[in-house]
């Protein structure tokens, strides 16, 4: 293993502790005398420090010459920090550096791997690589794995079975444009990427699989609007010999379940409305009803 220990584990009851790092340089601070390297990885940042009265001097000057996202491996000692960060979970310590291994060198990159970065969208979105280093970007990307183990695990937990259904598919009549795959070996055929999959959860029901779901991407070529895109992921399932009231209760108490889980927030009841209700107080049957009781 290249590291004992990641960069947010280690307190102050690590003290004296012989330990292992691996992660990239957030930022140094060279002093002459004295460096202060930050180093991150998926879990959090410890401070390193590299000083000329316990340092070999060949390792201070290698510390110096280390950039922003230079990938280093570290050994050391865990000592306390004289001037305590209380904004940071390991902020009680420090490593004073024994051994610097440089990984791999970086380029100084064209946007800071900060939360606040001064990089555009266009920008992070060609070095996505990056992007995903910052804060916000990865606990998004936590928290989305977060909620697809949770509806896996509450969904299991009500015997469903998970079932992939097909990719390459003919073409299925619905609201949108399909996206189209050419077939090598089928001159002028053509694969559709699914819509929905509609088709095969309606097939896996008269099989007899009773309770059935996915968390699946569909494709659909139409025009962006600001809840859909090209490509997007939905939790599809399907149940056999329920009735309206089964499926509501099911998926009100799914969305509590998440909600508990992944946010620690409780709620009770939802409230429900029909289409009808929705159409007449607000002109839209998915109503955003934060903001007052109706247009009408």
């Amino acid at each position: 293993m290249y590291r004992s220990h990641d960069c947010g584990s280690l307190r102050a009851s690590d003290v004296n502790k012989e330990i292992t790092l691996a992660g990239w340089v957030q930022k140094s601070r060279d002093k002459g005398f004295m460096v202060w390297v930050d180093l991150r990885d998926r879990y959090g940042v410890t401070q390193l420090i590299f000083d000329e009265e316990r340092t070999d001097k060949a390792l201070l000057e290698r510390a110096q010459k280390l950039g922003r996202e230079f990938v280093i491996q570290v050994k050391g000692t865990v000592i306390e920090r004289e001037s305590k960060n209380a904004k940071m979970s390991t902020g009680d310590v420090e490593i004073l550096v024994k051994e610097l291994n440089i990984l791999s060198e970086s380029k100084t990159p064209p946007f800071t791997i900060e939360d606040n970065t001064d990089g555009g969208e266009e920008l992070r979105m060609k070095y996505r690589y990056l992007d995903i280093r910052r804060n916000p970007v990865r606990e998004n990307l936590i928290f989305r794995s977060k909620v697809a183990m949770e509806v896996r695990n509450f969904l299991a937990g009500k015997d469903f079975i998970e079932v992939e259904t097909p990719v390459l598919i003919k073409s299925t009549p619905e609201g949108a444009r399909d996206f189209v795959v050419p077939s090598r070996m089928n001159e002028g055929q053509f694969y559709a990427l699914p819509q929905s999959p509609q088709t095969f959860k309606q097939l896996l029901m008269v099989g007899g699989m009773d309770k059935y779901f996915q968390i699946v991407k569909c494709f659909r070529d139409e025009d962006l609007r600001a809840d859909r895109q090209p490509e997007f992921t939905q939790i599809d399932c399907e149940m056999s010999f329920v009735e309206q009231e089964d499926v509501l209760n099911i998926f009100e108490e799914m969305t509590r379940h998440l909600l508990k889980k992944v946010k620690n927030i409780d709620i009770a009841d939802f409230p429900r409305m029909t289409y009808d209700q929705a159409m007449k107080k607000y002109g839209n049957d998915k109503p955003d009803i934060r903001f007052g009781d109706g247009i009408w």
